[in-house]
């Protein structure tokens, strides 16, 4: 297989976010070794101000429409690719703040921190516009790099070490499974890219090579079976960076295996679908069940999130352009209710020194603001109305619906009810329960912010969804062919005062 890379200074344009990050990246550990008596909030911020700098340019590609392809198609730069690179450095924005009260912790290499985490989300852009296998194995390596070591940063902590030793070596099995599906793929089609793949013919190996793919990035999105790294991994680590790995890698994560099953096999929706609703009831089932016996915050919102995994493979299980969107609307509303609540964590943590949930007996005498917030949060993970929850639920149902998912449909309202349940565990520790100290608790300004854009996002989407979802009706009209091109979410409101619909996009 021959490959022919030819760029002209124009092309390097559609690179411009990456590069950006790139001479950022090397700026911070300029900055952190050249002042070393730099205060750790400048250095977060310093941090921040690159990230920013690369969200308004991915802005401007998504205004302007710049979109092409690069290196023989294997790397793609269009409007999905855009809104899961906005997803990313959005996320990773919000987590660096949470961090800044948190990096007293970090006895050394606090410059080497934020260095990992901004390295992380550059490896993840790249996963975004991966359309092909090899850099999909490339990017997805070059992200969780980094992450072996934030899991494991806090390094004189037990419970820090046992999770990086048990998150690498399951990352590592993970990588061996992608490698070697990758190359049963390659070996029956001859092709990398995914478009290439359209036309490839049925046979054992080619089954099998997707199959242990979809097990690599299984676990890099945590479904069942493929989630035994999380509770303890969530437990243990720094708790930004189970912020972190709770959204982002999943997030990119999505946007390879939207490609992969829509893309380069969409002839075979019959077989993957069964998959998908499998693999959807079970995430859902176990990680419901399984969290109401959490007695710590962490790993209940490790298991709560295994469960909203579980939902957002209703999406890709119909196999539509509807689904499709549904996917991106409910994974921009988890963004916003799981990072809020774990800047809550992050807080309660750092006043009281626990993340046990009975520790957050009183919350609501000792600290009104967190506590509403955190109910706003779970009410949301939850799916109550009107917040952006309710509606994402709403948008992966009625595209499961359609495609006549009822048993998936019937599964996921059961677990809706279950999740209610342990949800309201907390809420009533917080309301009803007394207080073991009745003393405040003071919020740092960092948090408040991540709080108040959380809260905000939160409310915003769940009341007037129309801007969103037309972002996102947008972002996946390359899927328009797989099925009926007009079908996308539903309006829950009357249209925007321009008369613009998401089914007029």
């Amino acid at each position: 297989m021959t490959f022919s890379f030819t760029m002209s200074p124009s092309d390097l344009l559609l690179l411009l976010p990456e590069i950006l990050l790139t001479v950022w990246l090397c700026l911070i550990l300029i900055v952190d070794f050249s002042f070393p008596r730099l205060p750790n909030e400048q250095l977060a911020y310093f941090s921040i101000a690159g990230l920013v700098a690369t969200l308004g340019c991915l802005i401007w590609f998504d205004v302007a429409g710049i979109t092409g392809t690069l290196f023989a198609n294997m790397f793609a730069l269009d409007r999905m690719a855009l809104f899961f690179k906005m997803f990313i450095v959005g996320s990773t924005i919000l987590v660096i703040l949470v961090s800044v009260d948190y990096m007293h912790r970090f006895k050394f290499f606090r410059g080497e921190y934020y260095f990992l985490v901004v390295m992380s989300a550059l490896g993840m852009m790249f996963m975004a516009s991966a359309n092909d296998l090899l850099s999909v194995f490339v990017a997805l390596e070059f992200s969780t790099l980094g992450f072996y070591v934030l899991v494991a940063y806090l390094r004189d902590d037990i419970g820090s070490n046992e999770a990086g030793i048990k998150f690498f070596i399951l990352g590592i099995f993970a990588a061996a499974l992608l490698a070697y599906g990758i190359s049963l793929v390659y070996g029956e089609t001859g092709k990398l890219v995914f478009s290439d793949m359209k036309t490839a013919q049925a046979s054992p190996g080619l089954a099998i090579g997707f199959l242990l793919i979809f097990a690599a990035l299984g676990f890099k999105i945590g479904s069942v079976p493929f989630h035994s790294w999380i509770p303890d991994t969530y437990h243990g680590s720094p708790t930004p960076v189970t912020a972190f790995l709770s959204i982002a890698p999943k997030g990119a994560a999505f946007a390879i295996l939207l490609r992969m099953f829509l893309v380069s096999l969409v002839t075979f929706k019959p077989i993957w679908t069964l998959l998908l609703v499998a693999a959807s009831i079970l995430s859902m089932t176990y990680g419901n069940i399984v969290a109401i016996a959490q007695k710590n915050m962490k790993r209940l919102l490790a298991y709560s999130g295994i469960a909203q995994i579980g939902n957002v493979l209703i999406g890709l299980a119909t196999g539509t352009k509807m689904g499709s969107d549904a996917m991106l609307f409910y994974l921009l509303t988890y963004l916003f209710a799981n990072l809020g609540a774990f800047a809550i964590v992050i807080a309660v943590s750092e006043a009281i020194g626990s993340e046990e949930i009975d520790d957050y007996s009183g919350l609501g005498r000792r600290s009104p603001f967190l506590a509403f917030s955190m109910l706003i949060f779970l009410l949301s993970l939850a799916g109550v109305p009107p917040l952006a929850g309710f509606i994402g639920k709403l948008y992966i149902f009625v595209a499961a619906i359609k495609e006549g998912l009822y048993v998936l449909i019937t599964v996921g309202l059961i677990n809706i009810v279950i999740s209610m349940y342990y949800y309201l565990i907390v809420v009533k520790k917080m309301y009803v329960s007394e207080p073991h100290d009745r003393s405040p608790l003071k919020v740092s300004g960092p948090i408040k912010a991540v709080i108040y854009v959380c809260l905000a996002g939160t409310l915003a989407i769940g009341i007037y969804p129309q801007p969103v979802t037309d972002w996102v009706v947008s972002a996946v009209m390359m899927f328009a062919d797989v099925a009926d091109p007009t079908a996308s979410l539903p309006a829950p409101l009357p249209s925007s005062p321009s008369g613009a619909s998401p089914h007029d996009s």
